[in-house]
């Protein structure tokens, strides 16, 4: 065997020294640590990517990328380490350690993970924090770019718009959110009628697998890379990049807002709304906000509702389409603002179009906040006395609030099978119910989301059925937790369903393949359905046990 230079072995050696003192000595924190240094490479030291719990500056790099405040609490449980990545070798070496120790490894890129399932967990665990792995290569000859999951959509946007100002890319509205978990669940944004969702707009990837291999989508196989376009982070592999399409925009887009209150005919303006939207010219985005406002009595409250629009078009175009095909909002060229595409981003996440676009680059919110997301897909159209019903059940719950976004157009031309995302043609629009407080506190939280649900049952019968579909990036912990025992199958098919329809099943079929020991798990991670899993469960179990698990296995397989 050949030997180590000094040279290389010096490094390793003081590596080992400086990560020591931070682990206690033996245990299974050292042991890790010590696989870690060995694998990395001594031209890319990992030793200044580990945090752990005795490290200073653990909590500051933990909280920086905590998106909502619900769990950024002192009893949340906390990973007792972080690796921040800045090269693929410590990618390849977190896996192949964590898989060799058996630890459970969360996976970061931006932190906008609405239940958190991205950097907490009630089992021990480890963080991996992809922060670091946020370039950017922008190619507009070929119009594509290579994108580290860590970048933020912001930044993404910004360096586009640095190469050409008729370009851009259909992906989400909040620019601080990260790369990599935004396009593995889907990526939806305002221009997806025009061009669909993210990814429906991606051509090539790279990833870290179990076996913590470098793959991208020649070697990976067509299977695989299906089930990274939209199939949720954190089950497949670790996202590295995606190699994204870049699409055409004019120089100039017109954005609009406007408000109308019950008062004001909001409930005409808003069933009208629900049969234009969808079917109205493709270069047009309205999304609706429904929320509860002061009425114009004192002491009173009454319904908002906000039409936010996106149009690739000049504002005189946009008023003709508005007369033609929505003339009940009333729209004048007043209303419209003509700007550039990277400014319309600034717009929709309500910031000032005139602040100087660099603070696209700025990757922490303008507010944090504590919240809870849910989301439906609504197929027909709502009569006026529905509305007129959620309009009282709304002011009875005051806080609760609504986001209706429009489908149609290249949504409805792709079929539900060309990517896991699979909530294509049949859907009128999507809804994501929002609540958002400030105050900490149990029982303040409990108060807003107990709210939230009591909205969600209420719409119950206005939305998809059977199953009653949900956004994978809107995660709801509420659709189903799994902790990945004996029924793990059953467990994940409860949300499975829910997000994926009818791809679940391939995309447990992949999982499977690619990942049999389920590795790569969260709380609504793609199950694994084999007799791989099956044997490390039913270890020490009983006969009854083990007969009852190859009947279940039998069952499950045969379910649709």
């Amino acid at each position: 065997m050949e030997l180590l230079s000094s040279t290389t072995l010096l490094p390793i050696l003081l590596c080992l020294s400086l990560l020591s003192s931070y682990f206690a000595p033996n245990s299974a924190d050292n042991t890790f640590v010590h696989c870690l240094v060995n694998q990395s490479e001594s031209s890319h030291p990992i030793s200044a990517t580990i945090f752990s719990q005795n490290t200073s500056s653990f909590s500051s790099v933990l909280q920086a990328y905590i998106r909502n405040l619900r769990f950024n609490t002192s009893t949340t449980p906390k990973p007792f380490l972080i690796i921040t990545p800045f090269d693929v070798s410590h990618v390849k070496a977190a896996v192949v350690c964590a898989k060799k120790h058996n630890l459970l490894m969360k996976i970061r890129s931006g932190g906008h993970d609405y239940e958190g399932a991205s950097y907490v967990s009630s089992k021990p665990f480890f963080l991996l924090d992809m922060f670091n792995l946020r370039s950017i290569e922008i190619d507009i000859e070929s119009e594509s770019a290579w994108v580290q999951a860590g970048a933020t959509l912001g930044e993404v946007y910004y360096g586009i718009a640095e190469k050409s100002k008729t370009h851009g890319f259909p992906a989400g509205v909040c620019p601080t959110v990260g790369v990599g978990g935004h396009i593995s669940g889907g990526g939806y944004g305002n221009l997806m009628r025009k061009y669909g969702t993210a990814v429906d707009n991606v051509v090539d990837a790279q990833i870290v697998d179990a076996q913590g291999r470098l793959l991208n989508r020649r070697t990976m196989g067509e299977d695989l890379f299906w089930a990274v376009k939209g199939g949720g982070g954190g089950s497949f592999g670790v996202i590295l990049a995606y190699k994204i399409k870049l699409v055409r925009i004019p120089e100039k887009v017109t954005v609009f807002k406007v408000g109308k209150t019950l008062e004001q005919n909001a409930t005409n303006i808003v069933y009208n709304w629900q049969h234009a939207a969808p079917s109205i010219d493709n270069n047009l985005f309205i999304r609706l906000i429904l929320e509860v406002v002061n009425g114009t009595e004192v002491g009173t409250k009454t319904v908002r509702a906000t039409f936010i629009a996106l149009f690739l078009g000049d504002s005189e175009s946009l008023v003709s389409v508005m007369k033609d095909k929505f003339p009940q909002l009333g729209l004048k060229e007043s209303d419209c603002i003509e700007t550039s595409w990277l400014q319309s981003v600034m717009f929709w996440d309500n910031i000032d179009i005139a602040t100087p676009v660099e603070i696209l680059l700025e990757r922490q919110p303008q507010s944090l906040k504590y919240l809870k997301r849910k989301s439906d897909y609504v197929k027909k159209p709502i009569s006026k006395e529905g509305w007129e019903g959620i309009w009282k059940k709304m002011i009875e719950l005051e806080k609760s609030v609504m986001f209706f976004n429009p489908y149609g157009g290249r949504m409805a031309e792709i079929p539900s099978t060309e990517t896991p995302f699979p909530h294509r043609a049949g859907n009128l629009w999507k809804i994501q119910y929002q609540a958002n407080w400030f105050e900490a506190g149990e029982e303040v939280a409990q108060h807003h989301m107990k709210q939230l649900r009591e909205l969600y049952k209420y719409m119950t019968p206005f939305v998809s059925q059977n199953p009653r579909q949900a956004f994978m990036c809107y995660k709801d912990l509420d659709l189903g937790i799994n902790h990945h025992g004996f029924l793990g199958y059953l467990k994940g098919r409860a949300y499975g369903v829910q997000y994926f329809h009818d791809n679940f099943k391939r995309l447990v079929e992949i999982k499977s393949k690619v990942d049999p020991t389920n590795f790569f798990r969260t709380e609504q991670s793609i199950p694994v359905l084999n007799y791989v899993e099956f044997r490390r469960l039913i270890t020490g179990k009983s006969v009854l046990s083990v007969m009852f698990g190859l009947f279940a296995i039998h069952w499950i397989r045969n379910l649709k």
